[in-house]
């Protein structure tokens, strides 16, 4: 597998902006919160493997 980060683009489930991501195959399998890049609130990201190898970031709203 690729080990370089990967760019990814997502929607944030408080705002709706479409915002890019950097995705670490080191990641795969792990969730983790980070902040919007435009409303600040935090996203819960799982992160996943498509089909052809891409990796892909499932974002939802932090359950805090």
């Amino acid at each position: 597998m690729d080990r370089a980060l990967q760019e990814s683009y997502i929607d944030c489930p408080y705002c709706w902006e479409s915002i890019s991501v950097l995705l670490n195959p080191e990641d795969l399998g792990e969730q983790y919160i980070e902040d919007c890049q435009v409303c600040c609130r935090p996203i819960e990201f799982l992160i996943t493997q498509g089909g052809m190898g891409e990796l892909m970031a499932v974002v939802s709203a932090d359950s805090e």
